[in-house]
């Protein structure tokens, strides 16, 4: 898992126009954005992962959930064609891989690759601009419904992520669309589903 983000987002935007964002430019829109964002507790969604390569005519799919808590806990699990996935609660986790079922525990502090993952998912489920605008490039390229693009300021990124394209739900409140685009053509599309706002969770999922 090179790189995975969610969020729970919505934009207002008054030029149709591709607008660059900068941590020094307070818009409007990004204000709205955290507004939205500070009522939301709790999310839950399905999701469906298609994996585009360039060698293979065959688009690659698989199927998930996700669930989030504020202020940091998360859960994103595969389901199909293998069950996998992650769970995290404050700075320890666990994450399991299947067939075999087995589950080994983290702590993020130790382990760089879940701490960019969740750093990554938890900024967004907070809309933390002040954070991601120091990791991209924002553009808004559509208003209705928002579209963004992410293109990543780390050269270390950049070897790898070309962009990031974020689609929002009509009305707003959640991302509807996620793509992750690769050096060389790859390209993987997420596209989120049955998405719940404020759902009661169980604490047993983290």
């Amino acid at each position: 898992m090179k790189w995975t983000v969610l969020g729970v987002l919505s934009l207002l935007l008054c030029s149709v126009m591709p607008t660059s964002v900068s941590a020094e430019t307070e818009i409007p829109a990004l204000i709205e954005i955290e507004r939205i964002a500070s009522g939301v507790k709790t999310l839950s969604s399905d999701f469906v992962q298609e994996k585009h390569l360039n060698m293979f005519d065959e688009v690659l799919i698989s199927k998930g959930r996700f669930y989030v808590e504020k202020p940091d806990r998360l859960r994103w699990e595969m389901t199909e064609p293998v069950a996998s996935g992650f769970a995290l609660s404050g700075k320890r986790g666990r994450r399991w891989h299947g067939p075999s079922g087995r589950t080994e525990t983290f702590n993020i502090n130790r382990d760089p690759v879940m701490k960019l993952v969740t750093e990554q998912l938890l900024a967004w489920a907070r809309a933390d601009f002040d954070w991601l605008q120091k990791q991209f490039q924002i553009q808004v390229l559509k208003s209705s419904p928002v579209i963004l693009r992410l293109e990543p300021r780390d050269e270390g990124t950049k070897a790898y992520l070309v962009h990031l394209r974020i689609g929002f739900a009509a009305g707003g409140g959640h991302v509807e669309l996620v793509e992750m685009h690769e050096r060389g053509g790859d390209f993987t599309r997420m596209i989120f589903k049955n998405t719940q706002i404020n759902p009661t969770l169980s604490r047993e999922l983290f």
